[in-house]
């Protein structure tokens, strides 16, 4: 089944015209077999509470039954179970979780959807795609700033982008490769399952559900069109000096050499995105003076330092290397940094009455990880300052499982000679 979806990623990149009429037979029982092969079992259930284990209890019957489902145009998903996750700000991010059918049927579809549309993506594209990441897209970033003609940037924010993606504009964007009515038919038919919220039924009329499978793919779909292929197409020939753009999922950074071309593209960008259901959150997006000759204009004015921007859990701000060249560095966000923080006590208060080796363990893991994705060039102080977080306050957990068996400073050093926290390291070079 791999081979003939690369067959189909082969072809539509060698043919950028080719329309696909005829490949809903793909999603068939050999590739639902394997989507459920790769499916995490440790997910939460959703409204049918199946789990991976009971819906392979009986797994060639039940994958039947949904090919021939599917064959006769009779599938229909069930209604996603809705949770609110809590963000940094105090409000909630809704998060969509799916039956267990429906999830194999949407990797199905994310996986052929992927195989049309993911030759014709350009590289400022980086979220949710093959060999690309954050740490890719930062890089990208890196090279704009350092390397081009960037004298002003564009700090973006779609006003909730997930939840207004307009279903009748997704429909058009997936015909305009992909002809065939079984996937367009499948395609609508998820997009307008609707959701359960305590126990109520809602419809859903716009938006991909934050918990898809297919979401991300939707989501640079939209993004395409929209966005990077509007801007490298039609926006690009039209500027007097260098732009540039890296995208991450609905979070983009856009560059340019002239203010005028910057102020000129964010009045274009809101009037396109109002035409496709979007919203700019002006409050959030700011056209920020920052480069290489940032710092000199700004001294010369009197307005101070070069104002920062955040992307990807990052604040970038103007620097120089140790020869004195000017450089963009990084640090980890405060607002990241002090959430990751507020977690880390929470799990550390929680864990206090375990045995030191089981905590340490736990604290060494999330360490690791924290240092995977933060450890990189120029971040070595606000790694440094997460790790003394952790530090001090499995200290004062420690000391509040029991009066008797509280620690000294001294005790407490002692004990982390013992079993000691991961250090901070650098695992990601920006030049790399």
């Amino acid at each position: 089944m791999e081979t003939k979806l690369a067959r189909i990623s082969q072809l539509s990149g060698e043919h950028p015209d080719m329309v696909f009429t005829s490949i809903g037979h793909l999603i068939n029982k050999e590739l639902l077999k394997e989507c459920h092969k790769e499916m995490d079992g440790k997910k939460a259930v959703g409204t049918d509470g199946i789990t991976k284990e009971e819906y392979g209890a009986r797994l060639e019957e039940n994958l039947e039954e949904l090919e021939e489902k599917l064959k006769k145009k009779a599938y229909k998903p069930k209604p996603a179970k809705r949770v609110e996750i809590p963000k940094e700000n105090g409000k909630t991010r809704p998060l969509s979780i799916y039956c267990y059918e429906d999830k194999l049927v949407q990797e199905a579809l994310r996986r052929v959807l992927e195989a049309v549309f993911e030759p014709h993506f350009y590289d400022e594209m980086m979220g949710f795609r093959p060999g690309r990441s954050c740490h890719k897209a930062l890089r990208k970033l890196n090279g704009m700033l350092e390397k081009e003609k960037t004298n002003w940037v564009l700090d973006a924010d779609v006003k909730g982008f997930f939840d207004h993606l307009d279903h009748e504009w997704i429909i058009k964007f997936i015909e305009s490769r992909i002809k065939d009515p079984n996937i367009i038919r499948l395609a609508r038919r998820m997009l307008k399952a609707g959701i359960m919220e305590d126990y109520r039924y809602e419809e859903t009329e716009e938006g991909a559900g934050q918990g898809s499978v297919c979401s991300p793919v939707i989501a640079n779909i939209y993004m395409h069109y929209v966005l990077v292929w509007w801007f490298k197409e039609k926006m690009q020939p039209i500027m007097k000096g260098y732009a540039g753009l890296v995208v991450y999922a609905d979070d983009f950074v856009v560059c340019f050499q002239y203010k005028t071309d910057a102020e000129m593209f964010y009045e274009y960008l809101k009037r396109r995105m109002m035409h496709f259901g979007l919203e700019m959150e002006e409050k959030k997006t700011r056209l920020i003076e920052f480069g290489r000759f940032a710092e000199r204009n700004r001294k010369e004015r009197g307005d101070g330092k070069p104002e920062t921007f955040t992307f990807l859990g990052f604040t970038h701000y103007c620097s120089h290397g140790r020869t004195g060249k000017f450089r963009v560095k990084r640090k980890t966000s405060k607002k990241k940094l002090a959430k990751k923080s507020k977690e880390i006590n929470a799990t550390i208060r929680d864990m206090r009455f375990l045995r030191i080796n089981q905590i340490v363990k736990k604290l060494n893991e999330i360490l690791t990880g924290y240092y995977h994705y933060y450890g990189i060039t120029d971040n070595s102080r606000s790694l440094n300052s997460f790790y003394n977080v952790v530090w001090f306050r499995l200290f004062y957990w420690l000391n509040r499982r029991s009066q008797r068996r509280s620690y000294t400073k001294e005790g407490y050093k002692e004990l982390m000679r013992q079993f000691p926290l991961v250090r901070p390291r650098i695992y990601v070079s920006i030049y790399g």
